[in-house]
């Protein structure tokens, strides 16, 4: 028999459902969210099928809420199986659901069990545990655990940290993220650490293949910091630096190292006499963000390193108080420096890219720079991009003072005065 387009069919539908669950009546539709989204209420409850997906439909109720569901023969009796309401389930999310609980009744398995497993499956709070656990300490640099381990603790539990695994929604996420707009690097952060979470997750079998709740989340734009010092600033940084040389000497070197190598701070801070080649010119890292590394070390860096006293039974080139440590507190020397040589605005970070800035100013080309910096990626590199044309500006502007001056030879018209 027919209703409206659809078609039921003798091995879905063996006898007239709109007897069924109050008499519901029965329409046709092409089941999308605005679709769904119109559709009003009647005296009765409505039922409206799908007419691509057989068995898939929507029922609105006279109050006007409105779920999905499946409607389906199982073992000789016809059967309704609850998707979930529209809004907290997205269209797409309800029709791939009635498409997995369609796939099961054709297997001989019951849906109704799934929904039992999810009842009893794991909160959030409970895979973050077992991520910290025993994903994050094998596949994680120990930088990068502690950045999960913060995300975690003050983002992702407090926001969803009691819903279970399995009924995680893209919008559970989206809302997340746009929560933390204000700060949307970490809001991104927070997001990738969502994505690899929810990965495992699946690999873990706690929820179905391609179902990452993160896949088509839109990231915040960033917008990048670029401060470098000028000459002129780093004379002060220089003459602070003179200054502090007796009170933090361990401090003043690793602060030097890093103006001079534009190594990133854990680089230098953790670096240890092993890893040094003064022979060669080289540091030969066995680790770094990005893996194994080689830093190319310039006279100054090498004369720095020879003025570094070693300690004995210490490793590390950058010495703690502590006997055999490395000084694990940067930031406090770095604010009193800083303070010091009127450079409050300046992070330690800067000081990489200062060393960037000065490389690219002298005329030396990305590739170089990014090699020196022991980039990964080219188009981390690019960010120093509009420094590149500085220098041929500076070429420019004294051709066309010369010209400009012998066009003028007598001071008529505009003459070119270099300033001061």
């Amino acid at each position: 028999m027919h209703v409206g387009t659809w078609v039921f069919t003798p091995n879905c539908y063996p006898e007239r459902p709109s007897g069924l669950e109050g008499g519901a009546a029965l329409k046709a539709i092409r089941i999308s969210k605005r679709v769904v989204d119109a559709l009003e209420p009647g005296t009765t409850d409505l039922d409206f099928f799908d007419d691509d997906l057989k068995g898939f439909g929507v029922r609105v109720r006279t109050s006007g809420r409105k779920s999905y569901f499946v409607l389906m023969r199982f073992h000789g009796v016809l059967k309704r199986f609850t998707i979930g309401p529209h809004g907290a389930i997205t269209t797409e999310l309800a029709r791939i659901k009635a498409k997995e609980i369609i796939s099961q009744l054709a297997m001989g398995n019951n849906p109704s069990e799934a929904k039992d497993s999810i009842r009893n499956s794991i909160t959030v709070r409970s895979l973050c545990e077992r991520f910290l656990a025993e994903y994050v300490p094998f596949h994680c640099k120990a930088s990068t655990a502690k950045e999960y381990k913060r995300c975690v603790r003050l983002f992702i539990i407090p926001e969803i940290g009691t819903t279970k695994v399995v009924s995680v929604v893209r919008t559970d996420i989206t809302v997340l993220h746009h929560r933390l707009r204000q700060i949307p690097y970490q809001a991104n952060r927070t997001l990738g650490v969502l994505s690899v979470m929810f990965a495992q997750a699946e690999a873990w079998s706690l929820r179905e293949a391609f179902s990452n709740p993160c896949r088509g989340v839109k990231k915040f734009k960033e917008k990048k910091r670029e401060r470098f010092l000028s000459s002129d600033e780093l004379s002060r940084l220089g003459a602070t630096l003179l200054a502090e040389e007796k009170e933090a000497s361990s401090a003043v070197t690793c602060i030097r190292l890093l103006i001079f190598t534009g190594c990133r701070l854990s680089e230098i801070q953790k670096l240890k006499w092993s890893y040094v080649d003064l022979k060669s010119k080289m540091i030969l890292l066995p680790d770094s963000k990005t893996g194994k590394k080689t830093i190319y070390l310039g006279q100054a860096a090498i004369e720095e390193f020879q003025r570094t006293p070693k300690i004995a039974q210490n490793p590390f080139v950058i010495t703690g108080s502590i006997d055999g440590q490395y000084l694990n507190d940067m930031q406090k020397p770095w604010r009193r420096i800083r303070k010091a040589a009127d450079l409050e605005d300046v992070r330690i970070h800067d000081l990489r890219h200062t060393f960037a800035s000065h490389g690219v100013a002298m005329g030396q080309g990305l590739p170089i720079i990014g090699k020196l910096l022991g980039h990964s990626q080219s188009q981390t590199t690019a960010r120093y991009a509009h420094l590149a044309a500085d220098p041929v500006i500076e070429v420019a502007d004294k051709i066309s003072e010369r010209l400009a001056n012998s066009l003028n030879p007598f001071g008529h018209g505009p003459k070119v005065v270099k300033a001061a």
